[in-house]
């Protein structure tokens, strides 16, 4: 939402130490973003998922970000808790090295959008179905820099469609559907 050169920034906070890996955030996300609305349940379609290590006893919810063209050139590995992991395991992007956030039919990427609808709901989905407290939705204001162009979830999609199959085949595609 903007205002007078102000936006409000909707973003979910993670209390780790609240998770307790049921997974409810990802059922509650994949009914959302199902065709129909609440249709069916495929958390592989999810925008969120949780990364589970039950002998540590470590849940981390992790949101689907931005789509990223290239896999990442650092590897790094973190400790947690004497457990090691890989850079992947927590890391929110879309990418060519794994399949975590892309749509199971379409392999298009996923992201977390906070469950906009019109009329906008009082919290995203994962955050009304946590009822643990690991997952809150904070708001802040922020200032909208004029040379800031942000690019919209469509035109990422379109991108990503062009990378993999072409401009043409995409504008062929679209033409035809259009006359449909």
């Amino acid at each position: 939402m903007e205002n007078n050169g102000k936006r409000i920034v909707k973003s979910i906070k993670v209390d780790t130490k609240k998770c307790v890996g049921c997974r409810a955030c990802e059922i509650a996300c994949s009914a959302f973003h199902a065709v129909p609305r609440f249709s069916s349940v495929n958390t592989a379609r999810s925008r969120i998922m949780v990364v589970i290590d039950e002998v540590k006893d470590v849940f981390v919810p992790i949101r689907a970000g931005d789509y990223a063209e290239a896999e990442c050139n650092g590897r790094h590995a973190y400790v947690i808790d004497g457990k090691e992991y890989d850079e992947c395991t927590f890391c929110p992007a879309s990418c060519p090295s794994r399949d975590s956030f892309r749509d199971p039919d379409s392999g298009l990427p996923l992201k977390c959008d906070m469950c906009e609808t019109v009329p906008p709901m009082e919290k995203p989905m994962c955050v009304d179905a946590c009822t643990f407290g690991a997952l809150t939705l904070e708001e802040r204001e922020e200032e909208i820099r004029k040379e800031e162009a942000k690019q919209t979830d469509m035109e990422a999609g379109l991108k990503f469609l062009i990378k993999r199959y072409g401009l043409k085949k995409v504008m062929d595609t679209v033409v035809r559907v259009s006359e449909e």
